[in-house]
């Protein structure tokens, strides 16, 4: 059972949309910061879309490790003799913190909602243009409605030799 949906159309679509959102993929940032105009939106779509990446959660995730030994040591886990001193540096420490704790809860937060406004605002935009070119395509192929596609079957069903018209298209 598990193989038969692995194979489905509608799984192989959701695993592809999921791999191309988590992979950092340069070419869909840019074509992302091409759909958004000015500075500001353009630095929030870029840093929006590398940020979440896969790619950046284990940038991130390397970053909050790094501190971990000291962690470890200061809770009495593991000895200090067990980490290496480099991992022990006050300084290293209070820069991981500080990166964790004040850039990026604090100033990445706010860039990555402003992307994610000006993404939706260039989706709904988007979202609507196809809503009014679909709407002038139905208007255009209207059978029910004088023009378009009723006097093209109109003149069709006038030819002689013609079966005529069928009975759904006459109710």
């Amino acid at each position: 059972m598990v193989s038969e949906q692995r194979k489905s159309p509608e799984n192989t679509v959701t695993h592809s949309m999921f791999n191309s959102a988590a992979n950092f993929r340069p070419s869909a940032i840019r074509s992302a910061v091409k759909d958004v105009e000015g500075f500001n939106a353009k630095f929030a779509v870029l840093i929006t879309n590398g940020v979440g990446t896969m790619a950046c959660a284990y940038v991130f995730a390397l970053i909050a490790c790094i501190s971990l030994p000291e962690v470890l040591v200061t809770a009495g886990v593991i000895p200090a003799s067990d980490v290496p001193h480099f991992f022990k540096n006050q300084g290293l420490i209070i820069l991981v913190a500080w990166v964790a704790q004040t850039f990026l809860q604090l100033v990445l937060l706010s860039i990555i909602i402003v992307g994610q406004r000006v993404q939706n605002l260039s989706a709904e935009a988007r979202s609507e243009k196809t809503y009014h070119d679909a709407e002038e395509i139905l208007n255009r192929l209207d059978v029910h409605t004088q023009g378009g596609l009723r006097e093209v079957l109109d003149a069709i069903y006038a030819l002689p030799g013609s079966p005529g018209e069928p009975a759904a298209a006459k109710g």
